[in-house]
């Protein structure tokens, strides 16, 4: 039987409402609290990948850190409506850094 993955944007309305354009599953949330709910509701539904907007990510590192460790859901950031916190960026480094050893961008 194929599980069908669902790929979530989730962040501020005005950063995630262009997703649904895209035919991803989009969840605008009023702050962190909404979010800390959703993330662990949505990994538990069959969402392969979150787009997390860096605005939400920076006050939930315990909930990213967790899912880190996890084949599902991939949680990636990106910037919200204000532009980038350069949270992203070092997520991916870092990532790169554990999988090839050392750092190529």
């Amino acid at each position: 039987m194929a599980i069908n993955y669902k790929i979530a944007a989730v962040g501020d309305w005005e950063s995630v409402m262009g997703f649904k354009a895209l035919g991803l599953d989009t969840y605008p949330v009023a702050g962190e609290s909404e979010a800390r709910e959703l993330i662990p509701r949505l990994a538990k539904e069959d969402c392969a990948i979150i787009y997390l907007t860096e605005s939400l990510a920076k006050d939930l590192g315990d909930i990213i850190e967790k899912y880190k460790k996890e084949t599902t859901p991939a949680i990636i950031l990106i910037p919200g409506r204000e532009g980038s916190l350069g949270i992203g960026k070092q997520s991916m480094n870092e990532a790169i850094e554990r999988a090839v050893g050392s750092g190529i961008i």
